[in-house]
């Protein structure tokens, strides 16, 4: 079956349609990874968007359930030039198509991606609609331009009840504005007892659950479309240790007083180079994000840059001078890439025990809840157990 990418500058690309049949519009984005697909896929911070995969050969090892960074897919639409409907790994479970099926995805493949990517990167991501079949291009086009830009992604991919991950190490909220599973599991790698909540939970309720520190989730979309969030973060800022991530970075910064802009392009692959000023050392990260933070913003806040991107200057990696908080515009949970930014979960733990040797908190003690036939166990202050008991819903998402 015929596929067409149609851009809002009246640019159209014919090829073959597969996963879903029907029609989506998004933001055209390219991800310059040569592999990683599945966690592309899979990554919540690509919600509204319709993802061109520059390497030119995409489904070739096929698709594992094990491998994914959420429950489910939440791209907009699939962009290749060559999709392998045969592949080979013997770990592959079922293929692109068969996932893109499954939920609705439209996929277009024999596509030139390279003069795609070259058009994106010249004149800026845009609206684009993929639609399967013979529309006539007038109606594609009027329905194209009609349709809104999505400012309710964070929403729409967080989850709505707070759940506990369990463990004998440090606390860790995490606020979830659309958080890779690959987040929880470096954590959890750790021993720290993480408890996962909703990106609209105030600060008020991040304190009842008395976390060691805050991790601030990546997330798609524009930082300033959750307002909510960055007064909470504002808040706790000083109270708790606090390590941002991608949109976590961007939302602590405007919680600090700094700005944030949309990119012509953004940095989506895993394969970007980011200094860390301090020592002069380079590292390759895994990226996925459209905004950045304003480096002249910056000055006249408590916040110092850390890291800086080697391609282009834009602004990696923040901390504060005077709060133990710190964000990276990147991923250090990689999936996919590599896992050169791992040592930044090791810091946070760090920084949190020196926060607390600082300031001592009362003992704690292992408490069991019981939701149902379901027992969970979770460390508090004695003094919060009720409310903990009336407030937290451990159901999975």
């Amino acid at each position: 079956m015929q596929a067409r990418l149609l851009l809002e500058d009246g640019t159209m690309f014919t090829g073959k349609a597969f996963g879903a049949t029907g029609d989506s519009v998004g933001e055209i984005v390219f991800n310059t990874g040569i592999t990683g697909y599945q966690e592309v896929l899979s990554d919540p911070s690509y919600c509204g968007q319709i993802v061109t995969m520059t390497y030119p050969l995409i489904g070739n090892y096929g698709i594992t359930r094990d491998d994914f960074e959420s429950v489910r897919p939440f791209v907009h639409g699939f962009v290749v030039r060559e999709h392998e409907e045969m592949p080979s790994n013997w770990r592959s479970q079922f293929t692109v198509d068969d996932l893109l099926k499954e939920y609705g995805i439209v996929g277009i493949s024999g596509v030139d991606t390279r003069m795609l990517t070259r058009i994106l990167r010249h004149h800026g991501t845009m609206k684009g609609m993929l639609a399967t079949g013979n529309r006539p291009v007038e109606e594609l086009q009027e329905q194209l331009n009609a349709s809104l830009v999505m400012r309710d992604q964070v929403s729409r991919v967080s989850i709505q009840t707070a759940f506990h991950n369990p463990g004998p190490g440090e606390r860790i909220v995490v606020y979830d504005f659309g958080a890779k599973s690959g987040i929880v599991r470096d954590l959890s790698k750790r021993g720290c007892d993480v408890v996962v909540v909703p990106q609209d939970y105030t600060a008020d309720q991040v304190r009842r659950i008395a976390p060691d520190g805050i991790m601030l989730s990546n997330g798609p979309g524009d930082p300033k479309d959750v307002p909510h969030a960055v007064e909470a973060i504002r808040s706790l800022l000083g109270e708790y240790p606090i390590f941002g991530i991608c949109l976590g970075h961007q939302l602590l910064a405007l919680a600090c007083g700094a700005d944030t802009e949309k990119m012509k392009f953004g940095h989506r692959g895993c394969n970007h180079p980011v200094k860390e000023l301090a020592s002069g050392r380079c590292y390759i990260t895994s990226q996925n994000h459209g905004y950045m933070v304003k480096p002249e913003s910056i000055k006249n806040t408590k916040l110092q840059i850390t890291h800086i991107n080697n391609n282009d200057g834009t602004v990696e990696g923040i901390k504060h001078a005077e709060h133990p908080a710190f964000s990276v515009q990147y991923h250090p949970e990689a999936a996919p890439g590599p896992y050169d930014s791992g040592y930044l979960f090791d810091e946070f733990l760090e920084m949190i025990a020196t926060h607390r040797a600082e300031n001592p908190k009362p003992t704690r003690q292992s408490i069991m809840y019981t939701k149902g036939n379901a027992a969970r166990t979770l460390r508090s202050d004695e003094s919060l157990t009720g409310k903990l008991k009336g407030e937290l819903n451990y159901a999975q998402k």
